[in-house]
Order: structure tokens, then C-alpha cells, then sequence
């Protein structure tokens, strides 16, 4: 049985029943759920889009103009099968089919509930007393039918998934049959263009082929007026209404045969005709009583009861399906059972409805509960004189798991036996012998009866379990007093052969449910027992494997290799082995020797390891071209080998060690004004940045030495300042850094201007004037803002440098001064900092208040 989550049953209605009050609505999972269980509606929305006349390509292009994913319908475009996708998926189709003009709302929200847009026909309803007949109000009906229609459906496919997921699964709150009207389904469509049988009437609105052959060769397609005639040329007009077809032909024989001379019976007739409907007219017929949809509906003329009956949605919780009665001109011409049709697939008194028929569907009769170990538990309507044994019957009898020995019938007392305050419910036990031949006794059921089947125990006896290291562990069945380990054993495909023979665990269950170890050992693997007994059903049989106290066991190995790390150990296992698991040597492997790490003998003195060097070779290079040549980089000359392999022990380090000095090249970009700009490899480790500009043919008549950047991207280090000027004027200055791999440099071109930028008036870039420092430059940008902090101004000198303000006591602050193509940069104050004059102030303030409440306390004491 399928499980949902018991909080998410409701979940339908969100995509599906849009109509349906918020407060009932359910999550996006749920609905989810439900549309898979109802692919037909995938195929109405392919249909819907593929019968609006617009191409994929028109579907496409005003799906992009409404702001849709052009593939939003796609998968309902082509002859594919569309998935249900998501819920919020599914919502998008329906808003692009209403956007698009390819449904209106009203049909998407049919879509929505699951239910057939051609067999759902609400909008042929009658109007209501007094409403003004307009397309509105028939909009209006319509909104309401299709309301009414998925809150019915929402109610039931919410009772299905609340005993599906077991919340109700033991409540048998289901009313029997109503699920049928809820369904989506054209079960109860009447036949719209024949044949049909021959006791049919015909009416108006029918529409007849009448074919003739032989002499004349000749068809009409004869239309049933509102009068209930059809007029055949040359024959004339015929009166046909509430003529079966075989009365019809005994009426043409007649006629035909004065127009045409070789119409006749029998044998001679030299022309031969034939009449069948073409097109079924309706009939208007009143579906009253409690019904989902009371009021009249357009029913096809071969419709039945239960035509109409599903037409107005089906009856509602308190409607019955055991009298339904159909009424004619005010007598009722026949009662319909649905369950007749539900269980035996009975339809002999669904009979034939005629214009202007009333099908009246009245209050429920009495009804029980069945619930527990039947095949249907729901809730059954009881016509008087039914029994237990009809109940069983509906419930489609007893399940196999069924205990058959008694059944119980929770039953509330009618008012007369209720003698007793607080005495209203009784419980009573039937005991039969009929139960176990699946039928049950012939007593008397009550309304309101809840009849209480129960299920046999959920103990399973004579087993046993076989668990741990044999072949086929798991349950199996004994024989008490006669079964052995061995045997239990030998029945479980026999033990492993690595399993533990010192001793095996027997848990056995006592009376009281508390349990017992008992033990036994294994001879060997064949599963010979030594100290045999005999088991009891529920004895626990546990075997173990070597293994399971066996320590994981590893070899590590590390340096230069691909892949480092552990790998588990293996007998036998050597170094060449181990290089082969961790994908084989780097290029800056030392061919020569490697150092293995062993756990040692002897532990004192703190020691935790011994250490050896082992020989390596030029055959432990495992890549090489057709000609066996090694194709890396060139390395320390290697020994040819092969050396004899190094066996290795249980957690055993392996080092493969680094050839000295080794790595590949050191890279360096120089770009700008230099003669020749690129990216240069470093010869030495040492090279500096003079080496390398010289190396770039120096700098261009153009290159502004003083704003060289310098950018370090090792470590993410980023633009350091250099004085370049001072480093191609002495190669031993300081700035003349030694450069690393991924460095960069970049000579700009001369730049007489100095940016100012931040909290100043006017941030722009003034002409360089030599000599001038900050401050000068700050009030050319229209002086300092009024949030400016001039105190922490810095300037960024083309070189990528930063200077700032040295503060001196007793003198002038010492402003930076900025050189061509530098920044200055003017930062707000910290909203939280109060400047000096506002702490003057407020301390003047407060000083001059607590000096005045002085002089007036020494002015009192003086008097």
C-alpha cells in the first residue's frame, strides 16, 4: 500500500482545486501526486493545445511574447509522452493556456480537478427560476457547476488518500459507491450516434440516414423536428415521434412503397432501403433531490438514470443509491439500485429516460460500518430486511488475513433500550461457524452498526533466525523438538569460510520474553557442532567472521606520486605495487632511493618508527612512448634496474623523495612600454626585476618609470610598491626585488595629472604642479566635504606606494606630495566620531554648569 505523509493528504487541492476554499487546500507534493494518478488529464491539455489551430511555432513565439519559457509546452506539442512534472510546472501550462486563449477559466479549472472537459457538460444546465437567460448568467451557472463539481471531487479523492496513507485505513468512513460520480470518466456517456437497439424512440433533435438501393440509388439525411416529423422528398412528411426504428420501417414499407414500386417484402423487392440514426437527439431532464448539481440537464436521448445521475455530479453524502426513483408525467415508472450496478453489474432497471423525466434522488437510508480484514471497508446504505451476511457481501468479503473466529458489532442502543443514563453504546461479540467458510450468520443489522473485523496474530510460530557470517542468513521454519544447529545451520547454505569456529551465540527466548544467551563452537567449516542441542522457535542463531576482529590493516605512501594517501594492505605486497595503486611517479621523483617508514620491534626510549632506504630505478617510470623512451622532463640520471622489489609489512610509509632543486619553469609577464613586451622564463632562482627589464630590451623613450605596477599573484599578494627610478639607477637597491613565478610587471606611459577622489567637493584630476602636496591639490577639488577627514587622507603614488600625513607636535604636519599619475584619496569620518569642537563644547558645558552650582553653594555657606 502506498504511504503519504499523514500532514500532506489534503495536499490536491492546490493544483487541481484552485475553487476550493484556502483553508482546504493542500501542499504542492499532494497535488503532485494526484495528477500523476490522473494521466488522462495530461492528454486533455495535449488535445486542448493541438486543436486551437495555432502551429508549434505561433505556440512558441506568443509564449515568448507573454513572457513564458518557450518550451514551456512542448512536451504537449508533439506526439510525445509529457510527463506530470511539478506542481508548480503544471500551474505555469495552465496560466500560458489562459493567456494564450487556448482555454478559458472555467475550462482550466476543469482541467485543474482532473474532470473531462467534453464529458462534463454543465454548461447545458437550465437556468434557474426568474434568472434572465444571457451569456453571463450562463457564465455564472457555469462557475458555480464547475464549483460545485470539484469540491465534490476534492472530498473524495481526500478520503481515498487519507485511507491510502493509512491515517483512516481502519475507519471505513467511505461512502460505497459515491466515488464512482466523483471519478473522471465517460462510463455513464450515452451513445451519440447509434446504433442503437431496435426499442429506441425516436423524438426531435434526432437526425436519421435513410439509404435506398437497387432500382433508385439514393440517400436523405432526415432531420426529427420540433413536431416530431421528418419530411423525405417525394415522399412527404412522416410523423415519427415515439416511433421505435422497427415501427419506423413498418411506416416506410408503407410509404415508400407508393413513391417507389420496388419497395416490398420478401424476395421480390427490386429496391431495398435502409434507416439508422445519424446524430441522437436530447431530452431535458430534472435531477432533483440531494444531488451534486440539482436542476434540469441536457441528457442524450439514449441516456439513462444513471446518464442523468452523473450528469448532476452524483448524490451527495446524505443522497441515497438504493432508491432512485425516476418519475414520469407524476408517477414513478422505475427505482434504480446502484448497487445492483456496482456489485453484480446489473443494469436492467437503468432504464431509458424521455424528455421531461424527473430523476429524484431521496435521503439515505440506514447505514453501517464495516472496517478491518474485509476486501472493501467503507460504509454501506441497508435497504430493510438486509442482513450481516449482506454487509460481508458488500464489503466484497474477508481478506486471507482475516481471523474468522468471531466478529464484532459496536452498536448504538435505540432510544427506547437506553434505560441507563450514559448507557447509549454496546459492544457485541458474534461467534459463527459461517465465518470460516467466508459467509457470515443471518443477523439482523442496526443503523449506525459498526461491524469490527479483526486480523489474525501478527506472531509468526516455529521460526527461528539465522544471522552473521553464513551463506543464506534470514529467517526459516523449525520443527519443534527435532531441529538442531547443525540442521539450522546446513539450512542456511552452511557457514563461510572465514567464519570464527571458537564459538557461536544461541539467544533464546523464555516465557516471560526475557532472553537467554546459550553458546556452542564449530568443529570446522563444514558446520559440524560440537555440543549440538535441539532450538526453540524464536531462538536467535548468530555466526561471526575472522574479519570482524580483524583491524582494518593499510600501507601509506607519499612525495612524489599522483595520488598519495592510503591504500588497503594486501600479502605479498611491494613498493612497486603500491606506486602502481597511487597512479604512479611525478616527474620530480628522485630515481635513485626512497625511504620506507616501519612500525618498530622495540618500542623503548619513545621510539615510533625505524627507517631504511630502498633502491628505485628508471623502470618505476611507467609512461613512455612507442620506443619505450621516457618523454619528461630531464631529471638526475637512474639506474636502468629493474631492483629487486621491497616487500612491505602492514602499515608501512612509503616516501618517494623529490629530486633537489627540481620544479619546472618560473614565469614572469613584463608588459607596457618595454621594447619587447611577453612573458619570460626565469633563468635562476635569484633573477631580480632590473635582470629582467634588461632582458625586455628596457624601458621605451615613452615608459613613465615612476608608475610601474608590480603585481605579485603568488599567495594573492597583490600590487607592491617599487621605485623603479632607484632600481635602474642601483641594481642593489632594495626595491629591486627577486621575482617569483607569476609575477607581473607593466611600464605605463607618462600621466601629468593627479586624481583626487572621496569626500572633496569636486572630485576630478588635476594637472601635476611639482612641489605641491596634498592639501593644495584636495582645495583644487573644491576643498575638503563637509564629512571629510582630512586628518587621514593618503595618497597612492603611481608606483602603487601609499603615503600619508606625518604628524608632528610642535610643528606643521608634513603633507605627502604627489608625483604625476598618483591618487589622492580623502575618506569620510566615522559617523560615530563626534569631531573636537563638539567635545569642546560639551565639556565647557559641563565644567561652567558644576562651576556655577559651586559659587552658589559657597555663597550660602557665607551668609
Amino acid at each position: 500500500m502506498i504511504r503519504f505523509n499523514k500532514h500532506a493528504i489534503l495536499a490536491a487541492a492546490l493544483l487541481f482545486f484552485p475553487v476550493v476554499a484556502s483553508a482546504q487546500r493542500p501542499t504542492s507534493e499532494e497535488a503532485e501526486r494526484m495528477l500523476r494518478t490522473n494521466p488522462a488529464l495530461l492528454d486533455q491539455i495535449r488535445q486542448r493545445i493541438l486543436t486551437s489551430g495555432l502551429t508549434p511555432e505561433q505556440v512558441r513565439a506568443r509564449l515568448r511574447a507573454e513572457g513564458y519559457p518557450e518550451d514551456l509546452l512542448d512536451a504537449y506539442l508533439g506526439g510525445g509522452q509529457a510527463g506530470p512534472g511539478t506542481a508548480g510546472q503544471q500551474e505555469d501550462v495552465f496560466q500560458a493556456m489562459t493567456t494564450l486563449g487556448l482555454a478559458d477559466t472555467s475550462e482550466v479549472t476543469l482541467l485543474r480537478c482532473g474532470l473531462n472537459l467534453d464529458a462534463v457538460q454543465v454548461g447545458d444546465s437550465a437556468l434557474p427560476p426568474g434568472v434572465i437567460d444571457n451569456p453571463a448568467s450562463r457564465r455564472e451557472q457555469r462557475n458555480r457547476a464547475i464549483q460545485a463539481r470539484c469540491t465534490a471531487r476534492f472530498d473524495s479523492l481526500t478520503r481515498a488518500l487519507r485511507y491510502r496513507s493509512g491515517i483512516d485505513a481502519d475507519s471505513g468512513f467511505t461512502l460505497f459507491g459515491l466515488e464512482t460520480f466523483r471519478q473522471p470518466s465517460n462510463l455513464f456517456d450515452p451513445n451519440l450516434t447509434g446504433p442503437v437497439d431496435p426499442s429506441y424512440q425516436l423524438g426531435p433533435g434526432d437526425k436519421l440516414v435513410l439509404i435506398l438501393t437497387g432500382d433508385v440509388e439514393q440517400s436523405y439525411q432526415l432531420e426529427v423536428t420540433r413536431e416530431g416529423f421528418v419530411v423525405i422528398p417525394q415522399v412527404g412528411q412522416l410523423f415519427v415521434n415515439n416511433l421505435s426504428l422497427a415501427q419506423l420501417e413498418d411506416v416506410l414499407f408503407s410509404r415508400l412503397g407508393r413513391v417507389y414500386s420496388g419497395v416490398r417484402r420478401g424476395a421480390g423487392a427490386t429496391t431495398r432501403f435502409y434507416i439508422t440514426p445519424a446524430r441522437l437527439g436530447s431530452n431535458q431532464i430534472f435531477v432533483q433531490g440531494d444531488v451534486i448539481l440539482p436542476g434540469a440537464h441536457r441528457i442524450s436521448s439514449a441516456g439513462t438514470a444513471m446518464s442523468a445521475l452523473y450528469a448532476a455530479g452524483g448524490p451527495t453524502d446524505n443522497g441515497t443509491l438504493r432508491r432512485i426513483q425516476v418519475r414520469r408525467a407524476g408517477t414513478t415508472v422505475a427505482e434504480l439500485d446502484v448497487y445492483d450496478y456496482l456489485l453484480r453489474g446489473d443494469a436492467s432497471k437503468d432504464v431509458r429516460l424521455r424528455n421531461g423525466d424527473i430523476v429524484f434522488v431521496g435521503i439515505h437510508g440506514p447505514r453501517v460500518r464495516i472496517v478491518g480484514e474485509v476486501a472493501r471497508p467503507a460504509t454501506y446504505e441497508m435497504k430493510p430486511g438486509e442482513m450481516l451476511d449482506d454487509v460481508v457481501r458488500f464489503a466484497g468479503g474477508f481478506t486471507p488475513t482475516a481471523a474468522r473466529a468471531r466478529v464484532q458489532i459496536e452498536r448504538i442502543l435505540p432510544p427506547s433500550q437506553r434505560s441507563v443514563v450514559g448507557v447509549d453504546r454496546i459492544t457485541t461479540e458474534v461467534f459463527s461457524d459461517q465465518f470460516a467458510a467466508g459467509t457470515a450468520p443471518n443477523l439482523p443489522v442496526q443503523p449506525g452498526d459498526v461491524i469490527r473485523v479483526f486480523p489474525v496474530s501478527s506472531r509468526v510460530r516455529n521460526r527461528i533466525a539465522v544471522r552473521g557470517n553464513v551463506r543464506m542468513p534470514g529467517l526459516q521454519g523449525i520443527q519443534p523438538g527435532r531441529t538442531t544447529i547443525a540442521q539450522a545451520l546446513n539450512a542456511a547454505g552452511g557457514i563461510k569460510s572465514d567464519s570464527y569456529l571458537g564459538q557461536i551465540l544461541i539467544s533464546r527466548m523464555e516465557r516471560d520474553s526475557s532472553r537467554t544467551q546459550l553458546r556452542a563452537a564449530l568443529r570446522d567449516t563444514t558446520g559440524v557442532v560440537i555440543g549440538d542441542f535441539l532450538l526453540q522457535e524464536d531462538d536467535e542463531i548468530t555466526v561471526f567472521s575472522v574479519s570482524e576482529f580483524r583491524h582494518p590493516r593499510y600501507v601509506a605512501i607519499s612525495g612524489a606520486v599522483q595520488n598519495g594517501g592510503r591504500f588497503e594492505y594486501r600479502e605479498g605486497m611491494t613498493v612497486r605495487d603500491l606506486v602502481l595503486m597511487s597512479g604512479g611517479l611525478e616527474e620530480s621523483a628522485l630515481l635513485t632511493e626512497a625511504e620506507v617508514a616501519r612500525l618498530p620491534q622495540d618500542r623503548t626510549g619513545g621510539r615510533t618508527a625505524t627507517t631504511f632506504r630502498i633502491s628505485l630505478d628508471s623502470s618505476y617510470i611507467f609512461s613512455r612512448g612507442p620506443d619505450g623512451k621516457y618523454l619528461g622532463p630531464p631529471g638526475l640520471p637512474a639506474p636502468a634496474g629493474p631492483s629487486p622489489d621491497q616487500a612491505l609489512l602492514p602499515y608501512d610509509n612509503v616516501l618517494i623523495l623529490r629530486q633537489p632543486n627540481w620544479e619546472l619553469q618560473r614565469n614572469v609577464a613584463v608588459a607596457g612600454e618595454v621594447r619587447y613586451p611577453g612573458k619570460y622564463a626565469l633563468e635562476t632562482k635569484s633573477e631580480r626585476i632590473s635582470d629582467i627589464l634588461r632582458r625586455a630590451g628596457g624601458l621605451t623613450t615613452e615608459g613613465y618609470s615612476d608608475g610601474i605596477a608590480f603585481v605579485r599573484n603568488r599567495n594573492s599578494i597583490g600590487r607592491i610598491g617599487i621605485e623603479l627610478p632607484r632600481v635602474l639607477r642601483n641594481a642593489r637597491d632594495r626595491d629591486n626585488l627577486i621575482l617569483q613565478d607569476g609575477d607581473s610587471i607593466f611600464i605605463p606611459r607618462y600621466s601629468g595629472v593627479v586624481h583626487v577622489k572621496g569626500a572633496v567637493n569636486s572630485p576630478l584630476a588635476v594637472a601635476y604642479v611639482p612641489g605641491r602636496d596634498l592639501a593644495w591639490y584636495v582645495r583644487s577639488a573644491g576643498g575638503p566635504g563637509v564629512r571629510a577627514d582630512l586628518g587621514r587622507a593618503y595618497v597612492t603614488q603611481p608606483n602603487g606606494k601609499v603615503e600619508a600625513a606625518v604628524k608632528r607636535r610642535f610643528a606643521p604636519d608634513e603633507q605627502p606630495k604627489p608625483r604625476p599619475g598618483g591618487v589622492i584619496f580623502v575618506p569620510e569620518r566615522d559617523p560615530s566620531e563626534r569631531d573636537s569642537l563638539t567635545v569642546f563644547s560639551t565639556a565647557f558645558t559641563t565644567i561652567a554648569s558644576i562651576l556655577g552650582s559651586l559659587v552658589a553653594v559657597i555663597a550660602i555657606v557665607n551668609r
